[in-house]
């Protein structure tokens, strides 16, 4: 694959570049370089500023809205957003349920729900993972029974991100008990403010609660909320898998986040450690490794491929290359990677970080956040399996 960018690219970066620099709004830009905790306020204002010029839909066709972008024009936004300090766009709606609305969605689904989606008005989460499905989603047991005009869904989700904040949620939901497992699954949009609808966050190690459970009783979903045929929810759960696994990898937060472990190990002085710094360069080899197959997922995209495979092999470099990072920075640290205790930093206390700043506290809970990474979106070991059965016969 030729990685050098035309005359006409090499523009658009620019034009990207100036953009996102008057106007990502400097107190959020300072959180993510510092990682610190971005609120739902941040996240959401970020949204609405993209959605405004028609680009938090920025992997969108026209003709739903979008900018129409090539697939190295979409790589390009990203690097740039992603190197200015822009927050990560909250997938589940732009990137993951919109794709499948569109594909698999009629066109009344299509006007009601995408122009939310595209403004960033309207918050999306995801339901798929259960208490018993996790990796094996086949297994759900979210029932939603066929009452009339309207579907009666009981069950719970778990590990759903920043469900806390969600306005929508996407559901795999069992249809049917006939069959192969898969064959009774459908795909469900329910709206979080229906009654019996309840989320329970979970607190984590670092103090956030960054999932949640979702329980489901007795909640009444019209069957207009259906998307597609009742029972072949499968099918278009893998289509979403394909657009999430792809979203996992997040090569240019792994870019940014290459530049923060540097400048830990030159404020602590393993910089000159050379064979820390041999472990950089090896991160960084595999960074640059893990861009051309971001590259060439987004081209089987372009041209109609489908790109499954591939997006599950990127999703176990991308999920891992994450852990490295975090351990490295952990590493350069050493002792002033203590783990991030809230009413500690509050009370002003935990101040002596690398770098002098309050802002690297956290690394012992990126550390430990990130240990995740290699088990949602499909474990990398089912994933290996896939990739052992479909690209290596």
């Amino acid at each position: 694959m030729d990685l050098a960018f035309t005359p006409q690219e090499l523009a658009f970066r620019d034009e990207i570049r100036g953009w996102v620099k008057d106007n990502l709004p400097a107190d959020i830009a300072h959180k993510v370089h510092n990682a610190l905790r971005l609120s739902r306020d941040d996240m959401q204002r970020w949204a609405k500023i993209l959605g405004k010029k028609g680009w938090l839909g920025y992997g969108w066709p026209k003709e739903f809205g979008g900018p129409g972008w090539t697939a190295v024009q979409k790589h390009l936004f990203e690097e740039e957003c992603a190197l200015a300090g822009a927050p990560r766009i909250v997938p589940f709606g732009p990137v993951m349920v919109a794709p499948v609305i569109m594909a698999f969605g009629n066109k009344e689904q299509q006007e009601r729900f995408l122009p939310g989606i595209a403004s960033g008005e309207v918050w999306w989460s995801q339901g798929y993972s259960e208490p018993g499905s996790g990796s094996d989603l086949a297994s759900v047991k979210t029932r939603a029974e066929r009452q009339g005009d309207h579907y009666l869904v009981n069950g719970q989700k778990t590990w759903t991100t920043l469900g806390q904040y969600g306005e929508w949620i996407f559901c795999l939901v069992r249809t049917s008990t006939e069959g192969k497992p898969q064959t009774g699954i459908s795909f469900l949009l329910v709206d979080m403010k229906s009654p019996g609808v309840t989320v329970r966050p979970i607190k984590l190690l670092d103090g956030e609660c960054e999932v949640n459970e979702v329980f489901f009783d007795n909640v009444k979903v019209p069957v207009e909320n259906l998307i597609g045929e009742e029972n072949k929810g499968w099918t278009y759960a893998k289509h979403l898998l394909s657009h999430e696994r792809t979203n996992i990898a997040d090569v240019n937060r792994a870019k940014r986040e290459l530049e923060r472990l540097k400048r830990i190990a030159k404020a602590e002085g393993m910089w000159d450690d050379l064979r820390f710094r041999d472990q950089i360069a090896l991160l960084e080899v595999d960074i640059v490794a893990l861009e051309m197959l971001v590259l060439r997922v987004l081209s089987a995209e372009k041209s109609g491929k489908q790109s499954l495979d591939i997006a599950g092999l990127l999703k176990i470099k991308g999920s891992e290359i994450q852990q490295r990072y975090a351990e490295l920075m952990m590493l350069a640290a050493g002792p002033f990677s203590l783990p991030f205790i809230e009413e500690a930093m509050e009370a002003g206390w935990q101040g002596n970080f690398p770098g002098g700043v309050v802002a690297n506290a956290p690394l012992a809970s990126t550390y430990f956040n990130m240990r995740k990474t290699t088990i949602y979106g499909g474990s990398n070991e089912v994933q290996r399996n896939i990739v052992a059965q479909t690209v290596l016969g």
